[in-house]
């Protein structure tokens, strides 16, 4: 079977979650177990019938959606009805109050449920959309056929436009509760109800890309993840569905995670980064095998594992340049496929080593470009000590991925980014520590 190269190309896109199970490698092996399996069991068996709010965490990029898409697929296949969405399609990451969250949700819930027939009578929410239609004098279309128009012409005008969303927020905010008790009254109580009519299990609604959420400051100075998710988690909660949401990795670094923990009734679960090594360095070979057969699923996603080894000469010049591309992502999906991208970018497969080489040298400098010396000093200190909790200045190195944070059977640990380590500073610093 000879290389597909558009295909190729579009598979490697770092923009795209995997939804193509061809494509999907497993990786829970390496990761210190199935955290997804975890999430549709808790749904499935051991809450069928009483709503569940649970939370998922990880680098950005790491994987999340990928997982979530077949944790959809799963819970789909156990005859749930299931509202998967991109939180940040919909809400100014930037500037998010829980009214923002709650629209959005009640957005997509109306919008799938009314592709499916099922259909509304919001009396609250058709005196709210007129409300705001006459104080703010904003065009929304109030319609007794689709809820999903008026949620959809909210989110829209306040994602877009800063003045206006200061406006709702100022006029939703006091009404947090009863909107709250509208969605679910007269939206998921009614639409589980005919759901389960037509022989489905339930509902699940997937909040994905609230990971997303910037650091700035909210109430009371606090940063927007702890504000949204520790202050205000309890609404987040009420929800009366089975609710996923994505939260920031910085909570569960944060000392508010106790409380974090206590607010939704259940700890957030990490899906982690793949461990390219052992926390003692050694190289992990069965971390770096999955990520071969990772790159080379997208090159030959209908051929076996044995197969594809065997085209590798089609898509590298050799064994050892596909290592090295695996083991410089330090086991971030996203890097991994981004850098594969920026390869086949400059050149047709095979790839040969010194086009790696520059792919990853212009990252070296970008993110060189980047990191000042206080930052610098915090990386050091954080790969001396191996772990990191409750400073927010580590959570934004987190954020920026100068630091990856590993989970597995073997414990937790911190390490730096390879590429990073790659640098001069960090080779000057390692020899006079």
């Amino acid at each position: 079977m000879p290389l597909d190269l558009t295909r190729f190309y579009q598979a490697a896109n770092p923009s795209r979650p995997i939804q193509d199970p061809r494509y999907y490698i497993d990786f829970s092996a390496v990761r210190g177990g199935d955290i997804i399996q975890e999430i549709a069991r808790t749904i499935v068996r051991l809450s069928p019938d009483e709503p569940t709010t649970q939370l998922l965490t990880g680098h950005i990029g790491s994987g999340k959606s990928t997982e979530l898409f077949r944790l959809k697929a799963q819970l789909e296949a156990t005859n749930y009805h299931v509202v998967y969405f991109e939180s940040d399609r919909d809400l100014e990451m930037s500037d998010v109050e829980v009214t923002d969250i709650l629209m959005a949700i009640a957005r997509q819930i109306t919008t799938s449920l009314e592709a499916a027939s099922i259909s509304f009578q919001p009396g609250y929410f058709q005196r709210l959309f007129k409300s705001i239609a006459d104080t703010m004098r904003m065009p929304i279309e109030i319609s007794e056929i689709s809820l999903s128009a008026g949620f959809a012409t909210i989110t829209t005008q306040s994602k877009d436009s800063a003045d206006l969303r200061s406006q709702l927020h100022q006029y939703l905010e006091p009404r947090t509760k009863n909107i709250l008790d509208a969605i679910n009254g007269e939206l998921l109580e009614p639409a589980i109800a005919a759901l389960k009519q037509r022989g489905k299990a339930g509902l699940v609604t997937i909040v994905d890309n609230l990971d997303r959420v910037y650091t700035t400051r909210k109430s009371g100075d606090r940063p927007q993840p702890e504000y949204l998710f520790v202050d205000r988690g309890d609404q987040l909660k009420r929800l009366q569905c089975h609710m996923v949401y994505t939260i920031p990795l910085s909570l569960a670094f944060s000392d508010d995670l106790p409380i974090l923990t206590n607010r939704f009734g259940v700890s957030p679960v990490v899906l982690s980064m793949v461990p390219v090594r052992h926390i003692t360095g050694e190289c992990h070979p069965e971390s770096l095998a999955k990520l071969r057969q990772m790159v080379l699923a997208r090159a030959f996603p209908d051929l076996s594992e044995r197969d594809r080894l065997a085209h590798l000469p089609e898509v590298f010049d050799a064994i050892d340049s596909l290592d090295r591309l695996c083991t410089i992502s330090g086991g971030h999906m996203r890097n991994l496929v981004r850098y594969l991208y920026g390869c086949l970018r400059k050149q047709d497969p095979p790839i040969p080593r010194d086009t790696l080489e520059r792919v990853i040298r212009d990252e070296c400098n970008d993110m060189l470009g980047l990191i000042d010396d206080r930052e610098w000093q915090l990386i050091f200190s954080a790969v001396t000590a191996r772990s990191l909790q409750g400073n927010s200045d580590y959570n934004e190195l987190l954020r920026s991925l100068y630091l990856y944070e590993y989970r597995n059977d073997e414990g937790r640990w911190i390490d730096i980014n390879p590429v990073l380590a790659e640098t001069h500073i960090f080779r000057q610093w390692q020899a006079n520590p």
